[in-house]
């Protein structure tokens, strides 16, 4: 019995692999944080340019009245005058964040 117990203490085999193991999955974590960031800051981006593609749509129709021998119809006419939303580059990333008072 106390050969199996001194053998399992100085066996370190399954060490070395968990210490390799936990390096990896540390550099793994970190590396997905960074490329998941990214991937929210182009989302935002793409997001960004949708709406500006949405905002950017003329919007505006009109069509002219007729007029014969016994009656008249008149026209119509719509204008979209630009929102506060409708230009490019409305969210900012890179505001300093604020202390909390």
């Amino acid at each position: 019995m106390t050969n199996i117990f001194t053998t399992l203490l100085n066996d370190e085999a399954g060490f070395i692999v968990s210490a390799e193991l936990v390096l990896i999955a540390t550099i793994g974590v970190l590396s997905l944080v960074v490329g998941l960031s990214e991937v929210a800051f182009n989302i935002n981006q793409e997001l960004e340019d949708v709406g500006s593609a949405f905002g950017s749509i003329n919007q505006t129709y009109q069509y002219n009245g007729a007029a014969g021998h016994k009656g008249q119809s008149s026209g119509s006419a719509f204008w979209d005058n630009r929102d506060a939303g409708d230009c490019d580059c409305d969210i900012v990333c890179n505001v300093a964040p604020t202390g909390e008072h």
